[in-house]
C-alpha cells in the first residue's frame, strides 16, 4: 500500500546532528554538508550565533533546531562585508573550516545566517539589519 501523499516524512534529526557535529569540529566542507542536509530532506537551515542554535527547515515544514556546542564569541556591532567576504571566500578554497568561518563570521558583525540549500544562495545577518548574500559557487 502506497503512503499517503499528504503524510509527513519522518525527520531524518541523526543526519542533521551529525552534519552540525562534524561542521564544529571542521571535519565536512561546505559543499558536504549542503549534499547530505539536501539527502535528508532539508530546504534551507538557520544559524543564529546570538542564541547559540541551528534551525533545520524541510520543505513540508517540519523543523528540527538544536543548539550549537562550538564556543562562540561576541558579534561585533560593526559589520564588515570585506572581512564576511573573505571568511566566505577561505570556505569556499577550503582554507577556513566552520570554527575559523564562525570566528572570523562574528568578528565581521555576523549575527546570524539562512542557507538556502534549493535556491543555492546564503543571505548573512549583521546586528543593525545589515545583509550580504552569497550566491553558491558554479560547480567547477
Amino acid at each position: 500500500m502506497e503512503a499517503n501523499a499528504t503524510q509527513t516524512k519522518a525527520l531524518d534529526t541523526k543526519t542533521m546532528h551529525e552534519v552540525l557535529t562534524e561542521t564544529q569540529a571542521g571535519r565536512m566542507t561546505f559543499p558536504e554538508v549542503v549534499r547530505r542536509l539536501s539527502e535528508a530532506g532539508v530546504e534551507s537551515y538557520f544559524v543564529d550565533f546570538v542564541a547559540g542554535t541551528k534551525t533545520h527547515y524541510l520543505g513540508d515544514g517540519q523543523t528540527y533546531a538544536e543548539p550549537m556546542t562550538l564556543r562562540l564569541g561576541r558579534v561585533a556591532e560593526e559589520f564588515s562585508d570585506e572581512a564576511l567576504t573573505a571568511a566566505i571566500r577561505g570556505a569556499q578554497a577550503d582554507t577556513v573550516r566552520y570554527p575559523e568561518f564562525v570566528k572570523r563570521s562574528t568578528a565581521a558583525g555576523v549575527a546570524g545566517y539562512r542557507v538556502f540549500i534549493t535556491g543555492k544562495r546564503a543571505i548573512y545577518f549583521g546586528r543593525k539589519g545589515e545583509i550580504h548574500i552569497e550566491e553558491f559557487p558554479k560547480a567547477k
